[in-house]
């Protein structure tokens, strides 16, 4: 009976202290950021790149881990934001907000039979070894679904964490990937060949999430809408505000925009 009510006072304690260090330092402090591998990797540069720019004298820390790991860490204190495509939505003490919207994609070596022209299907590429992540990251949940759906059993030969592993082991052959599509680069990869797979897999949505009731500072909101532009700073914390009271923080749903591949 306790516990419950110490945390909410703990929590109001850290939301002064907040609020104070913005009215007497607003542009210094420390910003700790925990994303999967492939958001750290493909999805967070640029917010971070703008980001340093504004704030130099903020101390920006990124931790990498799976969804389960990065709610625990936005649960504990321990991280400021949270960025994942899967889980953050299941925990009732955070508030996930849409970010954006992608797509997997199908990765080959040039010449793979893949590249035919055809149409690519489930049964098409069940035929093959399939590589791509392990389960609970990075729209995985989605992949598993929809071969279950077909009714087919994929042969995962290799799971990861991230693509560039994936990318890794489909170039020395071992099978076909299946990443997301702002992994994949034709520039960068030019040793693979990727086919659009948004009509096999459903829409993935990245959330980005913060603690229920947490007061975050100018320069996280700052961060926040450099990363998904949507996220503008007075909805967000109309949501945080409407999550405190009880209220559902699902308002952005519709607006996240679609990411494209890099």
């Amino acid at each position: 009976m306790v516990l419950p009510i110490i945390e909410r006072i703990l929590l109001d304690t850290q939301n002064l202290y907040n609020a104070a260090e913005d009215y007497a330092a607003h542009d210094s402090g420390r910003l700790t950021i925990a994303a999967t591998h492939s958001q750290a990797r493909y999805a967070l540069p640029g917010a971070v790149h703008d980001f340093r720019a504004l704030y130099p004298r903020v101390a920006l820390h990124l931790h990498q881990g799976s969804p389960h790991q990065i709610a625990q860490l936005l649960l504990s204190g321990e991280a400021d934001i949270g960025i994942a495509t899967e889980a953050l939505a299941g925990y009732e003490q955070l508030v996930a907000l849409p970010s954006y919207r992608w797509t997997h994609c199908v990765i080959a070596p040039p010449g793979h039979e893949l590249h035919d022209g055809q149409a690519l299907t489930l049964e098409r590429l069940a035929r093959f070894p399939i590589v791509t992540y392990e389960p609970g990251f990075t729209g995985r949940s989605r992949i598993d679904a929809a071969f279950a759906r077909a009714g087919l059993q994929p042969d995962i030969v290799i799971s990861a964490m991230d693509a560039d592993v994936v990318k890794t082991y489909v170039a020395l052959g071992v099978g076909v990937g299946i990443v997301a599509g702002f992994a994949f680069d034709e520039e960068r990869d030019r040793e693979l060949r990727a086919i659009e797979a948004g009509h096999l897999f459903e829409i993935n949505t990245t959330r980005l999430a913060v603690r229920r009731g947490v007061q975050l500072r100018d320069y996280a909101h700052a961060f926040i809408e450099s990363f998904a532009p949507t996220l503008k700073r007075a909805a967000v914390r109309a949501a945080l505000a409407n999550a405190a009271r009880g209220g559902e923080a699902a308002a952005f749903e519709g607006d996240a925009p679609e990411q494209s591949s890099t």
